[in-house]
């Protein structure tokens, strides 16, 4: 019995069960998150409907943003690390170079995530509710006294449930975790990931239904002698995510430039301006997943989209500069489903689209702006797919995606959330050594300096120790001699407080000739 314990391996389904809590509590946080958002912004709604009734409706508007705001700015003052989508703070968490407090994280971002992307403004659910699955993550591994990569990975998991919840989207929750926050596709991390995604998603399922998220009715595929408008269309939303980046970016410091009060406090911008597109136009208000499934029931003329367009991207940068609590998923979905809505209509008025496909473009639009913008082709791909709920899409959305990322990539744009967590990093030569020892998984893909070389040629970092090489299912222990081949990956021993140090130092040695 002894001899067959030592030959089992038990590490896996112990992290599949941690997965399946992390993924059950995510799920059940998540869940309620997402339902009290959807029921305040009803009610949001109403409230603009009353106002055309009576204006003295708009007083009551007005009290109640102004009690959200006070509400966020202490908020946001006691626990600055809210603000924003939180993705970039669960990206650093991840890389070893931020400690967050849990608890202090979870119920701060829940109130003020439901408070002001209940009220109207143009955030996003998804970006709150991965912080919030990768505190429960977080959480779970205090209380099983959990440190290091058994920490990182739960931390994962939770940040998977949370997307997975949030979208009822399984598949790519644990692809972005992967590829876009983890960048790491450690079968401990994508294992224990997807069983809290799948687990997050059957308590979401059950609070929403099956029904996807975004189900557009269309009554065609795409014809292959049409694939020309593909790639023109990723070519426009190649070029669109850059200026939608750069805008980003530079969000901040234009608060800072036009207005002097505390940064905790810029979220009154947004919640004043919100007044009057909640009058005027009350169905644009919130993430966009409604005016998304709108354009499936009616479709406006070219100038009515461009004004949709304009306005979504002006107020959704106002909204998330502001550091209110909210994300960038959906409101990008919502700009490219509204890009993709405009070619459409511009092509067919031309007589060189039959009008039947234009909602065909609105579906690959939205996978291709996110994966401009995130730099993430497969969880774009698998986004939407899971949203939607057709697997009939993939070639051109692939297609799409593949063009717009190529375009980004040419015009040297980064990975959205890797730029915002890179501005939240402290410079790494200040920090001093803890004592304190972890582990930095560095995968070797094909093109990689580090192939066939051996162990003793690489000038390896200070405070660093190759400790084993994985390669496939077995884990080698290395020697100098030990020649590093393509799809291995790479475990190093460092110091806590060197780890994105380090890794930024070996993705430099390792980058492709």
């Amino acid at each position: 019995m002894a001899k067959l314990k030592d030959q089992l391996n038990f590490l896996h389904v112990s992290f599949i069960l941690k997965g399946l809590l992390v993924g059950l509590l995510s799920g059940l946080i998540v869940s309620c998150f997402r339902l009290i958002i959807e029921k305040s912004l009803s009610q949001w709604q109403k409230l603009y409907q009353l106002a055309h009734q009576n204006f003295l409706w708009l007083g009551l508007i007005l009290a109640l943003l102004l009690i959200i705001w006070v509400i966020n700015a202490i908020l946001v003052k006691q626990q600055p690390h809210i603000m924003g989508s939180g993705i970039p703070e669960v990206e650093t968490q991840l890389s070893g170079n931020l400690t967050l407090h849990w608890w202090s994280i979870l119920w701060r971002k829940f109130v003020g995530g439901a408070l002001a992307i209940g009220s109207g403004l143009f955030l996003g659910r998804e970006g709150p509710s991965i912080q919030l699955g990768s505190s429960v993550g977080q959480g779970l591994a205090a209380r099983l006294h959990e440190k290091g990569t058994n920490q990182r990975v739960l931390i994962a998991a939770g940040a998977a449930s949370g997307l997975s919840a949030a979208f009822n989207a399984p598949i790519a929750g644990t692809f972005f975790v992967l590829e876009e926050i983890y960048h790491n596709f450690s079968p401990l991390v994508w294992i224990t990931s997807l069983t809290g995604a799948l687990s997050a998603n059957f308590i979401s399922s059950n609070f929403f239904g099956l029904t996807p998220v975004l189900h557009l009715q269309y009554t065609m595929n795409f014809p292959l002698p049409l694939y020309w408008h593909l790639l023109i269309l990723g070519a426009i939303l190649g070029i669109l995510g850059i200026v939608y980046q750069q805008v980003l970016l530079k969000l901040p410091a234009l608060y800072r430039r036009l207005n002097k009060i505390p940064r905790y406090a810029d979220g009154l911008i947004p919640l004043i301006l919100v007044i009057p597109i909640g009058y005027f136009w009350p169905q644009t208000l919130g993430g966009g997943n409604g005016l998304i499934l709108s354009l499936a029931n009616q479709q406006p003329a070219a100038l009515i989209v461009l004004g949709l367009f304009v306005l979504r991207f002006v107020f959704s940068m106002v909204s998330y500069g502001s550091g209110l609590p909210g994300g960038i998923f959906l409101p990008i979905l919502t700009l490219g489903a509204l890009i993709g809505d405009l070619y459409g209509v511009v092509m067919a008025n031309m007589g060189l689209l039959p009008k039947s496909l234009i909602m065909n473009l609105v579906i690959f639009a939205m996978a291709g702006y996110f994966a401009g913008i995130g730099k993430a082709p497969f969880t774009a791909m698998l986004l939407i797919t899971e949203m939607v709920g057709t697997l009939e899409h993939l070639m051109p959305l692939a297609i799409v995606s593949l063009t717009a990322y190529v375009v980004v990539d040419v015009l040297g744009g980064a990975p959205i959330y890797e730029s915002l967590a890179e501005k939240m990093q402290a410079d790494q030569t200040q920090l001093k050594l803890t004592g304190r020892h972890d582990r930095l998984e560095v995968p070797v893909f094909e093109g990689s300096r580090f192939i066939s070389q051996q162990v003793r040629d690489i000038a390896w970092p200070q405070e660093t120790l190759l400790i084993s090489i994985r390669r496939g299912e077995r884990e080698l222990l290395p020697h100098g001699d030990t020649e590093i081949q393509t799809g291995d990956t790479l475990i190093i021993a460092t110091d806590h407080s060197q780890r994105l140090r380090v890794k930024h130092q070996l993705q430099k040695l390792s980058r492709s000739v």
